[in-house]
């Protein structure tokens, strides 16, 4: 066989593939010698990484049966990679031992081998003499690449039909396809004439949502939480949140929506939901520890399935500051209700009952609370909520001892679109809260403002540098210190905020008022993180963090910041990376020495 030459290209849409090499474990070979005789660097590339026979290298799986299989599979997945970017007349070698691989019979598979040589002639670059899907929805675009007289990629005539056919079910057209398809390359003119022709179909509604897999949740609610809106025209994209709804909820393992094959007569397309359903309860654990703050268990038990409706039972309970050198031990404990597609399938009902214990450097508290309050997806990125909350504070201090009773209105939205919740490298996430409250008897009534913001960019592909920041701001209206409940009132220093500096550290220092220091009415944070990954599970991390805290406003006389910085290890896991950080205090007067802090997951 002298050489390998481009495959027709009649059927291209539907004729391209990838082939997978199979390798298990080794023996010895030479390095595999793969050439590339003509074409741009860009090109060269892309077929080394597509070379099977490179791959089984990078592992340093040499075995000859692996070889020999990935030889065979180098052909196609070489010409894949050529028409991926235009050229339609690769000629191919693959010698093994100075033999053509696609030459050896299967049976007489080679038992050692010594040298493998590839060697690709990728031949002319291609362009579009012609680049037509039709017909399409007025107003579709097509890929920008896809026209006359640009390079003619395979995967551009791929797009362009998916771009179409989504086009037409976007329209409610659920059955749209390929109707016919005429791909031709001209090897006289190297040029590529690709006529696509689609199929519409009728205009659809939706037809009933059947459900199968259920065991324990009730059809009704499945239905009640998909929210599929039956009778109205098809939209895939309601078909996609329809999905997501039930995902939510958390008691599925799995969840498919398959459209039915046939139409409903007159013009009704069915849906199938199947879903497997999670374990009804489930626990965690977890542990923080810093060198000065000592440390925090937390914990919860879950329920997913309370009374066959989706009702998620959540009981969680913390503790805190075990060992701390400047505080007591904190504990709490809260048990949490949720019910989904309560007034609409994207909003979820809500009760909740917490108590808890404060035992801090200025005074300890016993904190009681009650709420109610509904959460809305508005999309995949944007949440919202609003609530009604009654909470009774019992503060004691050196100056006397304070009841704090108050209803509040917290009102509140995130907007989360970070790729990874728990190590992201892209993306930003912003909370923002609205919470304003009406005190009762010595409790000042007014409002509090409490945002937090994230911003994470990466650079590199193999050892990625992920740079993060993250700012953080707070503020009371309304009343007065000593009347503002206290579990409001903002410190800074800790994990947290300022890392470096002891936690809640930094408050207002009003000993010539009111003979002690407490938590401010005006709060910022800034911190920036420079994440290097070392190794795949090994990483490195350098911080800076900054916190203010003032009296009543920003700036008042009685404000004061501190800032801490440090580096830390990361090391990756199948749920997030292990952290460790050791920082120390670069300004203010709250800290003296390092401090070390240990979780999992990264600080923000």
């Amino acid at each position: 066989m002298s050489g390998f030459r481009s495959y027709p290209v009649i059927g291209l849409i539907s004729s391209l593939s990838v082939l997978a090499a199979v390798a298990t474990p080794a023996g010895a070979l030479e390095p595999v010698e793969f050439t590339v005789t003509a074409g741009p660097d860009g090109l060269r590339k892309d077929l080394r990484n597509a070379s099977a026979l490179l791959g089984l290298q990078a592992e340093g799986k040499t075995a000859a049966e692996d070889v020999f299989s990935a030889a065979r599979a180098e052909y196609g997945r070489l010409v894949s990679a050529a028409y991926a970017t235009g050229y339609y007349a690769p000629v191919i070698h693959v010698l093994i031992d100075g033999r053509e691989a696609a030459g050896i019979p299967p049976l007489d598979a080679p038992k050692n081998i010594g040298s493998v040589r590839v060697t690709v002639d990728p031949g002319p670059a291609f362009k579009f003499s012609e680049a037509r899907v039709a017909p399409v929805p007025s107003g579709t675009e097509m890929p920008a690449g896809f026209a006359a007289g640009k390079p003619a990629e395979s995967g551009l005539v791929q797009e362009a039909v998916q771009t179409g056919v989504d086009a037409w079910r976007e329209d409610g057209h659920a059955k749209a396809g390929v109707a016919s398809q005429d791909v031709v390359a001209d090897h006289r003119s190297n040029t590529l004439a690709a006529r696509i022709g689609l199929q519409p179909g009728p205009k659809l509604r939706f037809g009933k949502l059947k459900v199968e897999g259920q065991e324990r949740m009730r059809e009704r609610r499945i239905h009640k939480i998909a929210g599929l809106p039956e009778g109205e025209v098809f939209d895939p994209d309601a078909l996609k949140r329809s999905a997501e709804r039930l995902r939510r909820t958390g008691v599925f393992r799995s969840v498919t929506l398959t459209e039915d094959e046939a139409i409903t007569s007159p013009d009704l397309i069915g849906i199938t939901a199947t879903v497997v359903e999670e374990k009804l309860r489930r626990y965690s654990i977890g542990a923080e520890i810093a060198s000065l703050d000592g440390m925090s268990l937390t914990g919860y038990w879950l329920h997913r399935n309370l009374m066959g409706g989706g009702e998620r039972l959540k009981v969680e309970g913390e503790i805190g500051n075990i060992g701390a050198q400047n505080s007591g031990v904190d504990y709490g404990l809260g048990v949490t209700i949720d019910r989904p597609a309560t007034l609409t399938p994207d909003t979820t009902l809500s009760f909740s009952v917490n108590a808890a214990h404060l035992d801090e450097e200025d005074y300890t508290a016993d904190i009681g609370t009650l709420g109610v309050g509904f959460s809305h997806y508005f999309s995949e990125k944007l949440t919202g909520r609003v609530g009604l909350e009654f909470s009774y504070a019992k503060v004691e201090d050196i100056i006397a001892t304070y009841t704090y009773e108050h209803l509040a209105l917290p009102i509140g939205a995130t907007w989360d679109s970070r790729d990874n919740k728990v190590d992201a490298r892209k993306g930003y996430y912003l909370d923002a809260e609205l919470r304003p409250y009406l005190g009762f008897g010595t409790t000042d009534s007014g409002a509090r403002i409490k945002a937090d913001g994230r911003a994470y960019l990466t650079f590199g592909d193999k050892r990625p540098v992920t740079l993060a920041a993250r700012a953080q701001v707070g503020a009371i209206f309304g009343g007065d210190l000593l009347g503002t409940p206290r579990d409001y009132l903002f410190y800074s220093g800790g994990g947290g905020t300022v890392r470096g500096q002891p936690y809640q550290s930094l408050g207002v220092d009003v000993a010539r008022l009111y003979g002690e220091k407490i938590g401010g009415m005006a709060f910022a944070a800034l911190s920036a993180e420079v994440r290097a990954r070392v190794t795949d599970t090994i990483g490195i991390v350098g911080f800076a963090d900054a916190g203010y805290i003032g009296a009543t406003d920003f700036g008042d006389s009685y404000g004061d910041w501190h800032a801490g910085a440090g580096f830390g290890l990361r090391y990756n896991t199948g749920f997030g990376p292990i952290r460790l950080d050791v920082a120390a205090p670069v300004a203010g007067s709250t800290g003296d020495g390092v401090q070390i802090y240990v979780g999992i997951g990264q600080s923000f």
